[in-house]
């Protein structure tokens, strides 16, 4: 099977789509640009990565009465991360980091005079909305394959390394950040950072996952035709048989996989109550659902 593969020419099944995909990133920059200008920056807030140290850096240097703004202070810090881009993805993925880098660092500078200052006052609503708006603006960067550049570079590279994952390793270096806001701002405020963290990174997976609105369901019944049929006439859905067997009892079983909407699934639940009251339902989240009377393929 390997050695046929391996005499498949290449199908080139992935599609550039330099416009969209810039038009995307840039969209993306200026949501994050504004979020961290008009909510985190100006309430000391550091929410991480490279943006977090910025923002101490900046306040560090204006309390020693020097002139450093956070774009410029991300922009340095960036810089000795431009080789390692290349050198780990390659000049297509470099090329979209270093846009990501330089326009978000440009942006942050030049949108902060016309930006005005939210939630000040309330470094709660500023975390929370502060950590959606640029969660999203960075969704939206990734989504499109681009990157703007900071710790997850360097995630990446040393996951390779070390016995740790990606996630983790970002994990870590947000903690880091944390600490060193916190010796800077105080243990309150740090908090505060740490809450719109955990906001950016969830928008983040919303906006690349999508809502969750489809349900999976593994349905083990000895009346499996009969809820198969059901599902298909009376849900409209499909579903798919799977050859099982009980570890216990040893007894062949037949287990039933369909995937439906969160609306359907109460009707589901009846069906099964109905036709096999002893059969065994297992429901699970769906991240994303295409095809097959669900959302079309496509980006």
């Amino acid at each position: 099977m390997v050695s046929a593969l391996r005499k498949l020419r290449p199908s080139h099944v992935l599609k550039h789509r330099p416009v969209r995909d810039y038009l995307l990133v840039t969209v993306g920059i200026v949501f994050t640009a504004w979020g961290l200008d008009a909510f985190l920056i100006p309430n000391r807030i550091a929410a991480g990565g490279v943006s977090g140290l910025a923002t101490v850096a900046y306040y560090t240097a204006r309390d020693m009465g020097i002139v450093l703004p956070v774009g410029v202070a991300m922009l340095i810090m960036n810089i000795g991360l431009f080789a390692l881009a290349i050198r780990a993805r390659g000049w297509h993925y470099a090329a979209k980091t270093i846009y990501g880098i330089v326009l978000l660092s440009v942006l942050i500078d030049v949108l902060a005079p016309f930006t005005p200052h939210l939630a000040q006052g309330d470094n709660l609503l500023a975390a929370l909305y502060g950590g959606a708006i640029t969660g999203l603006g960075l969704g939206m960067v990734f989504k499109a394959g681009g990157n703007t550049g900071g710790t997850d570079i360097v995630a990446q590279l040393l996951s390779t390394k070390v016995s740790l994952g990606v996630g983790q390793l970002l994990l870590l270096v947000d903690v880091l950040v944390t600490i060193t806001a916190a010796v800077k701002f105080g243990p309150e405020l740090a908090l505060y950072g740490a809450v719109a963290i955990v906001v950016n990174g969830s928008v983040i997976d919303l906006v690349l996952e999508g809502l969750r609105v489809e349900k999976a369901a593994f349905i083990i019944s000895a009346h499996s035709d009969e809820i198969s049929l059901a599902i298909i006439t009376e849900l409209n859905r499909g579903a798919t048989v799977i050859a099982a067997r009980g570890v216990y009892s040893g007894e062949s079983r037949e287990m039933i996989f369909t995937v439906i909407s969160r609306k359907e699934l109460d009707s589901l639940k009846q069906i099964v109550r109905t036709i096999d009251p002893g059969a065994l339902m297992i429901i699970s989240e769906v991240h994303e659902a295409i095809g097959e009377g669900f959302k079309e393929i496509g980006v």
